[in-house]
């Protein structure tokens, strides 16, 4: 009976100890910000690319802008010198990355994960977009003779960089150079730290957690990455098996109450033919083994639009609709243009994203200056979804019954009904 007891109460505290393990689905307040104005200014700025690089990269996240705290997202400008400037092979360990062209000419690309080490790269002009998934290592090289910029947005409040080289070959303290000679086959003799064979158990958070060997990834991607891009200048032992077996499986069961706190591949491309594919978040989704650079790309966000219509705006999206290669990345971009004098996106809500926008040109509170203006902006969810008010609460099909209007708003009855036939 006491053995029993132990058991049950152990098998509870399984249960209870492991639920740590999820984090909450969502805030549980409508933001948690550090001070009274979340705004940052300044990347319409250039930045000086004199340095070893050739490349200048300025964040906005949490630190910057302590009102992104929670929000899952973030952004970057990135300066590129001409003729090289290098945005060096580097991973986010928290963020996926969605990148667009201002200015200039970037080659791109990102490695998959043992054992492919597939580059997947693309020549971006201005417009172009192109996204690189979480925890991948990826780069941008300006293979043009003039300044190139890139504004991006990425899934977290603080991704965090690791630059490869750095990390490898900079670490404090110094990784042993046998380790190093070894790992990147700088030298054909055999090291050995000692006489004899070790073994090591390790836990990953993840059922499928995915490698990624630095020197394989870099230096042998299937198709290599361009010399260039890697430049580093630089009876109680029977009720103990019960108890021990008991306590592995409500480990293992509780598990399931948490989502797998990323994905399981390296990245899910979606696609409409179901046949010889998975179904993954509502989508199916197609081998990542046969995943194309161009399902990762999108072009046309340089061009204006046409702003001729009653709100004086347009959002052009660049979501998992217009990009298969975003499912279950967590991003996506949006660029909107606005009529000079008064063009408004007008009060809305994204059910399923934050938002961090940065005005390229004009002046927005909505667009008061006479002169047309640009904003793009990330979201933190590949299909952010939007919800215009006015148009939900008087254009509904069918329509919200007047009376319920009237009272809700303090109107009259026949003013709802008017506002009603106007959407």
């Amino acid at each position: 009976m006491e053995a029993l007891q132990i058991i049950v109460a152990i098998f509870i505290l399984a249960l209870a100890s492991s639920l740590t393990f999820a984090s909450d689905p969502s805030p549980l307040q409508d933001f948690c910000v550090a001070i009274n104005d979340p705004k940052g200014s300044g990347l319409h700025i250039r930045k000086n690319t004199s340095n070893i690089f050739g490349s200048t990269v300025t964040p906005v996240n949490v630190a910057q802008m302590p009102g992104l705290h929670t929000l899952g997202i973030s952004m970057v400008r990135i300066d590129y010198a001409p003729n090289g400037g290098l945005n060096p092979p580097h991973t986010h360990p928290r963020a996926s990355e969605i990148l667009v062209v201002l200015e200039g000419t970037l080659h791109v690309g990102f490695i998959t994960s043992n054992p492919d080490n597939r580059l997947i790269f693309k020549v971006l002009y201005p417009g172009d977009v192109f996204v690189f998934p979480v925890g991948l290592i990826h780069f941008q090289y300006n293979i043009g003779n003039t300044y190139a910029v890139a504004f991006a947005g990425l899934s977290s409040e603080n991704p965090g960089v690791i630059t490869i080289a750095n990390a490898v070959f900079g670490s404090n303290p110094s990784i042993n150079a046998d380790i190093l000679a070894k790992a990147f086959n700088l030298d054909r003799k055999m090291f050995y730290i000692g006489k004899t064979a070790a073994v090591t158990f390790a836990g990953l958070s993840s059922q499928n957690a995915g490698v990624i060997t630095i020197a394989n990834s870099v230096f042998g991607s299937n198709r290599p990455i361009n010399p260039d891009y890697t430049k580093y200048r630089s009876p109680y032992l029977e009720a103990l098996q019960i108890i021990v077996a008991i306590f592995i499986l409500a480990l293992a069961s509780s598990l399931t109450f948490a989502s797998d706190p990323s994905p399981l591949q390296d990245f899910f491309v979606a696609i409409n033919d179901p046949k010889g594919s998975v179904f993954v978040n509502g989508k199916f989704c197609k081998d990542a083994k046969l995943a194309k650079a161009d399902e990762f790309y999108f072009s046309g966000l340089h061009i204006r639009k046409n702003t001729s219509n009653i709100f004086g705006s347009t959002v052009t999206p660049v979501n998992v609709a217009q990009m298969p290669g975003l499912h279950t990345l967590g991003i996506s971009m949006v660029r909107i243009d606005y009529a000079p004098n008064g063009g408004l996106n007008p009060p809305h809500t994204h059910p399923r994203a934050s938002e961090i926008l940065v005005v390229l040109e004009g002046t927005l509170h909505y667009n008061i200056g006479n002169t047309y203006a640009v904003a793009f902006a990330g979201l933190s969810s590949e299909n952010p979804g939007g919800i215009t008010i006015a148009n939900a609460v008087f254009g509904s099909n069918p329509s919200i019954n007047a009376d319920i209007l009237a009272k809700a708003f303090n109107l009259d009855r026949k003013m709802v009904k008017n506002l009603q036939s106007e959407f």
